[in-house]
């Protein structure tokens, strides 16, 4: 990404933890992926997004992309986790696993995922499949 788009991400991520509705986000993470399609962590940003308001058709097309560009990513799998389970597709376990494997190679990336994981919650606390990866992660 150059500077400007940088900024636009940086803005539109500062706007999220301040607070702002999803649905007031998702056009301007549409933005940045469509100028910057092979950045995996516009297409994970928006994937989550879409989670969040319930397009969940959206969310696993923008899920697997973003798992497509940055397999390695565990925020991705986990919400290609969740989008597969909104629309009840099979596949889950694959990229459980790899996020379980992911906090024993790499424990540092527990604390980040867990912060993720009760963002979620606090904004769409009766997020039933969201909760159940919870559990499977053991969190």
């Amino acid at each position: 990404m150059d500077s400007t788009n940088e900024s636009l991400f940086d803005e539109a991520m500062s706007r999220y933890q301040s607070g702002e509705a999803p649905s007031e986000l998702i056009k301007d993470f549409k933005n940045i992926t469509n100028a910057y399609p092979n950045q995996s962590v516009g297409w994970t940003c928006l994937a989550w997004l879409q989670l969040l308001c319930d397009l969940n058709e959206d969310a696993l097309r923008s899920a697997r992309i973003a798992v497509k560009l940055n397999a390695q990513d565990p925020q991705s799998r986990i919400n290609l986790s969740l989008a597969l389970l909104e629309t009840q597709s099979k596949g889950v376990r694959e990229h459980i696993e790899f996020v379980k494997r992911a906090l024993l190679i790499v424990p540092e990336i527990e604390k980040e995922l867990k912060v993720s994981i009760e963002d979620g919650l606090q904004r769409k606390s009766d997020w039933d499949a969201l909760k159940k990866i919870k559990l499977w992660l053991g969190f």
